[in-house]
């Protein structure tokens, strides 16, 4: 154990689970783990209680395919944002330039690079540009697309700046991204080109990992709602039962106390020997 290493037996917080849990999410999206797998280890890192049980429970899982140290512990400080992490610069010029589809389709998805232009064509078919997950080789990249009886999707990540120019004949572009407030630091996309009786759509998504992070969380949600109508359910189940056994034990003192003779007519009643005639006395 290093000297910077939490002890296995120290406590863990929430946001310590947290971490370990997007780090499973991202395994699961990137196949290195099934929905079992993912299951059983996201149910142990919820149950985990100290650094201990909670190291094992990624140690198995590299962050991109290489050897990797495992998932910190420690309470660094957040970091401002991601997007400058992402931002790779300098002289890197992209995972793939240039896109063709010709009566058929083509996709740029996952952890790729986005060069500073990307150009692409389709024509009779389509394609898909999905920077989710993508690098950016500048703070603004452009995607020039060509489309001809045919489209072209552009997906981008919550926060990126999206500014589109293209120019559509019996087509069109897709603007209805434009003018969304950016995140600091965040990139900016210009979606340029033609569109000739085809169409080039924009989209905003979240990525998997934080869709499958919200997926958990309404699960969570949901499995708590049910919990708690079913403690609701056998509390009221509990207190009928207690008002049986309550009405029942009335009812058996009610049973055990002495009754009096029968007496119709109510001649032993104290309140009858002022009504008694006098030579009845």
């Amino acid at each position: 154990m290093t000297d910077d290493a939490p002890a296995p037996d120290l406590r863990a917080s929430d946001a310590d689970r947290e971490r370990v849990a997007e780090v499973l999410r991202d395994a699961l999206a990137e196949g290195r783990l099934d929905m079992e797998e993912f299951q059983e280890r996201l149910d142990a890192t919820y149950r985990a209680r100290t650094y201990g049980e909670l190291a094992p429970i990624t140690r198995d899982l590299p962050a991109s395919g290489a050897a990797v140290a495992p998932v910190s512990l420690t309470k660094d400080a957040a970091p401002n944002g991601s997007w400058a992490d992402r931002i790779v610069g300098g002289d890197d010029p992209g995972t793939s330039s240039w896109a063709v589809a010709v009566m058929s389709g083509f996709q740029r998805k996952g952890r790729w690079t986005a060069p500073r232009r990307f150009n692409c064509f389709a024509f009779w078919g389509g394609g898909e540009i999905d920077l989710r997950e993508a690098n950016f080789a500048d703070r603004e990249i452009v995607i020039n697309a060509v489309a001809i009886m045919g489209g072209v999707e552009v997906i981008v990540p919550p926060g990126v700046e999206v500014v589109v120019r293209g120019v559509g004949i019996m087509g069109g572009f897709d603007h209805r991204e434009e003018g969304v407030p950016p995140e600091p630091g965040a990139p900016r996309v210009v979606v340029t080109g033609l569109a000739f009786w085809g169409g080039v759509g924009v989209q905003r998504k979240l990525p998997r990992a934080e869709r499958q992070r919200l997926r958990e969380e309404r699960r969570r949600e949901k499995q708590a709602l049910k919990e708690e109508r079913r403690r609701e359910h056998l509390e009221r189940a509990e207190r009928q039962r207690q008002d049986h056994l309550d009405s029942a034990e009335r009812h058996r003192r009610e049973l055990e106390e002495p009754r009096r003779p029968h007496d119709p007519l109510n001649l032993h009643s104290p309140h009858r020997e002022h009504e008694r005639r006098p030579e009845d006395r």
